[in-house]
């Protein structure tokens, strides 16, 4: 690797470690923010670490199912579909545990989520909703 590469690197790495958070850097400052959360809100920061971590790895393990039928000839076989159902089943898993984390109720995140898209796109879907939004509108 060239002197210029290695430094490039360096530079980048000097600068990422400079827009890092602190408890992203050091365990200590990680469960100081974690215990602040807990003692200031009804999160329980443990539960929802574990479903953010498992939400983001579980929905992967479902995409790379869906990218290798659609992109490199995998079959839409029952072995792949009972594969993805398992994925979602995981998923669902995390989500239960990021609701009770949360101190949510399931279905009320749910009636939320219908009334946001009832919201946003009335009854029936069109792009032009999806794209532009209004002000409030996440």
């Amino acid at each position: 690797m060239s002197k210029e590469v290695k430094d490039f690197f360096s530079t980048y790495s000097d600068f990422v470690k400079k827009v890092t958070s602190e408890p992203s850097l050091d365990i200590e400052a990680l469960k100081t923010s974690m215990q602040e959360i807990e003692d200031k809100s009804p999160i329980e920061s443990a539960r929802l670490m574990t479903a953010a971590f498992g939400l983001g790895s579980e929905s992967g393990e479902f995409v790379e199912i869906v990218k290798k039928m659609f992109l490199q000839g995998k079959p839409p076989s029952q072995d792949n579909i009972f594969h993805m159902k398992r994925e979602l089943g995981d998923i669902m898993w995390y989500w239960i545990t990021a609701c009770s984390a949360l101190k949510l109720d399931p279905f009320e995140v749910i009636t939320e989520n219908q009334k946001k898209l009832e919201s946003r796109y009335g009854k029936q879907f069109e792009i032009k909703k999806s794209e532009v939004r209004k002000k409030g509108d996440l």
